[in-house]
């Protein structure tokens, strides 16, 4: 067969494929840059620039869009279910759309509104950008303006950033090295690497767990405050400590580290929490003002982490019954529960009462 008979068109080859533009639109976003969904032109409130911003709000058609989370606490009504279009107001500038999309800024500019909100018109492009920016872990606000889109921009239709957000990470066990640790010295460190370009996640072995029996096992949510900072405000730190020490005790064991911050949020985000609790808020309550739910986090992480490590069934260290629930349905058996709970402290009370009213078994 001659060469050129089997030439492919570089496009199909080099191209991006959806997922790869969804990858492509999170890195757009997080650098201040607008994308194109659907038939619209948007991007984050949180990192676009004043001038690019400034842009957008000038546009004939142009939105806010916020979740109705936020929206509630504005008071702003949301006619589109899961998300609030706000028409600007005349004169309305970067400075208004930066105080809708950050709560922590309520204080100092109360009693805002009252806003226009859309129940007519197209609202399928402003929900995908509010849940790329959320999953993106930015505020989840966007300007969205109707309009061709200028050259160069990444372009998705909006069923694709949904259907890109909900589709589970391949994960790849990109490299593994011997690490001695405090608690043990048999300690063995995998880099998982996911298909999406996001962030990695680490499996942290103890000793040489027998995948022939159920394995000890946590999946531990990554907590920069508490676990590097020993914070007080979290149980996450003496979680993490205490479930290495039971696994060295045991001989063997596998601790799930995954970079999910904040349960999902960022740490960014989790900052903002933090301040909104300085007001009064408690964790849950914090999460709604800044547009989130109670948990961002996807547990089914673990389960492909597990399966890349041929482990088919665990004793689980946890609390929480929604990491049994998720590792059950995606096939991982939890054969039993080992309780995992710290002691509080003057600063954590409130954070663990919330947890158990959250169904934590604490």
């Amino acid at each position: 067969m001659a060469r050129d008979e089997i030439r492919e068109d570089p496009a199909s080859i080099l191209g991006p494929d959806p997922r790869e533009a969804l990858a492509r639109a999170s890195a757009d976003l997080r650098a201040g840059l607008p994308v194109a969904v659907g038939g619209s032109v948007l991007g984050a409130v949180e990192t676009l620039s004043d001038r690019r911003m400034a842009h957008l709000l000038a546009r004939p058609g142009a939105v806010l869009a916020i979740t109705a989370r936020r929206a509630a606490t504005l008071r702003a009504r949301a006619y589109d279910g899961d998300v609030a279009r706000i028409a600007p107001p005349r004169g309305a500038d970067p400075a208004w759309a930066r105080a809708l999309a950050d709560p922590t800024a309520d204080l100092a500019r109360p009693l805002q509104g009252p806003f226009d909100t859309l129940r007519t018109g197209r609202a399928e492009d402003a929900r995908a950008g509010v849940a790329l920016a959320r999953a993106t872990q930015l505020l989840p606000a966007v300007v969205a303006a109707p309009g061709t889109p200028p050259a160069g921009l990444t372009r998705l239709g909006p069923e694709a950033v949904h259907a890109g957000i909900a589709r589970p990470r391949a994960l790849r066990d990109a490299a593994r090295a011997r690490v001695p640790m405090a608690v043990s010295e048999a300690g063995r460190v995998h880099v998982f690497r996911p298909d999406d370009g996001g962030a990695e996640h680490y499996a942290v072995e103890i000793g040489r767990p027998d995948p022939s029996r159920p394995v000890l096992a946590r999946l531990h949510s990554a907590c920069f405050t508490g676990d590097v900072l020993g914070s007080l405000k979290c149980d996450c730190g003496p979680q993490l400590h205490g479930a290495l020490d039971a696994m060295a005790a045991e001989g063997a064991g596998v601790l799930l580290y995954l970079n999910q911050e904040g349960r999902g949020i960022g740490l960014a985000n989790k900052m903002r929490a933090y301040a909104l609790q300085d007001q009064g808020f408690d964790t849950v309550e914090a999460n709604h003002r800044l547009g989130f739910e109670d948990d961002e986090r996807d547990f089914r992480l673990g389960a492909a982490m597990l399966r890349g490590l041929g482990v088919g069934a665990v004793r689980l260290m946890t609390n929480n019954p929604a990491k049994i629930a998720r590792l059950e349905g995606e096939g991982v058996r939890v054969a039993e529960r080992v309780p995992l709970v710290a002691a509080p402290t003057p600063f954590s009370e409130g954070y663990l009462r919330r947890k158990a009213e959250a169904g934590h078994l604490l």
